[in-house]
């Protein structure tokens, strides 16, 4: 089985004169969680409504090998998905529109499945109208995984989501992925994004900035030692003077450091007469990692 699960090759879009997506090209990988990174209007959402074949747009995708086009949805049938905010018709509980949304065999087992998953059995008979934020947003996940998809993609889907909450989507989205489920997910919770995805894709303007594994991202990201002295300010200095870019708050010495080697910085350091209490390393992060490839 091939291990690309999705195709884009020199995608196009424009609204009216004004092109929102420049010639871009990336692929999904097969049973990995690929985050979909970017400002407002950088065209996230755009993207994805191009995948789903929402709307036109000049280039090609291919969907484990299956063309897919406005005209033409038979491979968007393995996909799930929520752009945006869910739908949901107030009228009806959580069990009868999954239901009215589940297709194949055994309708009944795929809603009790995905309602169990989702931890939403205690409001599954509710109906919809009277749900929190948080509640309508398990909801709209749960419209994207009952037919149990090949592919999901999730657009914002922490949002409105309490921290217990989170976890928990994190762990479905772990298991999915375990059982080969491929996903693309946008998300402004970096963090979030952070330990749960496996490749990571950074547009900006419509233009493709970074398309590679998150090991490789955050390895484009400033590394950073933190340092506790008993004379923080004369660190300070002796480090600027070895070149070393520093920032000292609230008594807090944070310094930049361009490789792993730390014998030149504990030289500048041990020189000076002063005693080193703590000295760690800052994690790379995603956030600080995303915008250097922006900026670069």
């Amino acid at each position: 089985m091939d291990s690309t699960v999705l195709s884009a090759s020199h995608l196009k879009k424009s609204f009216g004169q004004k092109e929102v997506l420049h010639n871009l090209s990336f692929d999904l990988e097969r049973g990995k969680v690929t985050a979909l990174i970017g400002e407002n209007g950088a065209g996230k959402t755009t993207i994805m409504k191009t995948i789903l074949g929402i709307s036109e747009f000049s280039g090609s995708i291919e969907l484990d090998k299956q063309s897919v086009s406005v005209h033409d949805h038979r491979a968007l049938d393995s996909v799930g998905a929520l752009i945006e905010y869910p739908g949901l018709y107030g009228y009806l509980t959580a069990r009868e529109q999954l239901t009215l949304f589940a297709t194949g065999n055994d309708k009944k087992g795929k809603v009790d499945d995905v309602l169990n998953k989702l931890h939403m059995t205690g409001y599954a008979d509710q109906k919809t109208a009277s749900y929190s934020l948080g509640m309508r947003q398990k909801m709209g996940i749960a419209l994207a995984l009952v037919n149990k998809p090949m592919l999901v993609i999730l657009d914002e889907p922490m949002n409105g989501l309490d921290p217990k909450a989170n976890k928990e989507l994190r762990d479905l989205i772990a298991e999915e992925k375990a059982q080969g489920v491929s996903f693309l997910i946008s998300s402004h919770i970096l963090t979030e994004l952070q330990k749960i995805a496996d490749d990571v894709i950074v547009i900006d303007k419509g233009n493709l900035i970074f398309a590679g594994t998150m090991s490789q991202i955050l390895d484009n990201g400033k590394h950073f030692i933190e340092i506790q002295t008993d004379k923080d300010e004369v660190a300070q200095q002796a480090l600027t003077e070895a070149g070393y870019q520093t920032d000292l708050d609230q008594g807090q010495l944070r310094v930049l450091v361009k490789d792993d080697s730390l014998n030149h910085l504990l030289t500048a350091l041990l020189d000076q007469d002063l005693t080193i209490k703590r000295i760690y390393e800052q994690p790379a992060d995603l956030e600080t990692s995303v915008f250097n490839a922006i900026g670069e």
